[in-house]
């Protein structure tokens, strides 16, 4: 599978810890093997990150830091006593398939799991853990590889995955693996050119939609994220039922809907978008649509709420609000 970079920031970085406690409802805790997310999606909300991680004055898309020690991190906070362990796929770019590390000797019992992190861990919040760059670094496959390897492929420990992209079929054999693994891909539209304008990084919908369908093959569980909606190109009735209906042929059942979170930058970045789609030409009425928006925000939000269920009831999915 060939992954497109486009032109941004790289820098590799060294994280404190590698499990943080999260603060998403029914998720005990979140991995996030990169600071930034080349999907460059508009409406992020994971922007704030930039304050703390010392890119003020970088635009959110633009940059992104690897964490090249997180897989070492994450080893010793799971298996205390196992120390450092050689692994060339963890913390250096390859193409080559990750694979065991040639140092480690596998004994059941000989490094005792930290029973503190069980329960639902994520990858990933605040960055996409199978964006462009892991193509190439391969830090999220080589963090499963230690949840594997900690024994959290036992029934008392749940892995959640969240991605824009396809290439989280790559791991399809070590997602197997674990006994509870979900894997969600995120869908605003159905519509590759509407995508490709808010989440210019990101595969294509008709990819996603694809990777649903062959991760349901391999009998792993997934689930479809509509988040967020996407005001005039995704709000209406007929959007949505062709979206849910797309959903529900890959096998899927269930989708979670957000609406979209008008955080001061986020507007910003939305209305900026918004307008330029709007003056091309090319959709016309979209800025106006937006500020009507803007003026009955939960009017929208109940009228989302409506369609979606009368949506997902018609084409036969679970139907969950995360708003």
């Amino acid at each position: 599978m060939k992954v497109k970079i486009i032109d941004m920031k790289i820098k590799t970085i060294q994280c404190k810890s590698a499990l943080t406690k999260s603060g998403i409802g029914g998720v005990d805790y979140v991995i996030n093997p990169y600071v930034g997310c080349a999907h460059a999606c508009v409406y992020c909300y994971a922007d704030f990150m930039r304050r703390f991680t010392g890119h003020e004055n970088d635009t959110w898309g633009a940059f992104v830091d690897v964490k090249a020690n997180i897989v070492e991190r994450l080893r010793r906070e799971l298996l205390p006593g196992a120390g450092r362990k050689s692994r060339k796929s963890a913390g250096s770019p390859t193409g080559s398939p990750a694979g065991p590390p040639a140092s480690t000797l596998h004994l059941p019992g000989l490094f005792q799991p930290d029973i503190r992190y069980r329960g639902e861990i994520m990858l990933s919040s605040v960055t996409d853990p199978y964006q462009p760059l892991e193509a190439r670094w391969r830090l999220t496959r080589s963090c499963l590889e230690v949840l594997r390897e900690a024994g959290l492929e036992a029934e008392r420990s749940i892995i959640s995955i969240l991605t824009k992209s396809e290439l989280v079929t790559r791991d399809i054999d070590i997602l197997k693996e674990f006994q509870e693994c979900r894997v969600g891909l995120t869908i605003t539209t159905d519509r590759d050119d509407v995508a490709k304008s808010f989440e210019p990084g990101a595969s294509p919908p008709s990819r996603r939609l694809a990777a649903l369908e062959i991760l349901n093959k391999e009998g792993i569980k997934t689930w479809a994220f509509m988040g967020p909606v996407l005001p005039f190109f995704s709000d209406k009735f007929d959007e949505m039922e062709r979206l849910f209906g797309a959903v529900a042929a890959t096998g899927t059942r269930e989708i979670l809907v957000d609406s979209m979170n008008f955080y001061p930058s986020v507007k910003h970045r939305v209305g900026r978008l918004f307008s330029r789609l709007d003056e091309s030409g090319k959709y016309p009425g979209a800025a106006s649509y937006l500020r009507k928006v803007f003026q009955d925000l939960e009017g929208w939000k109940i009228d989302i709420k409506n369609k979606a269920s009368e949506a997902g009831a018609k084409c036969g999915l679970r139907v969950r609000f995360a708003f």
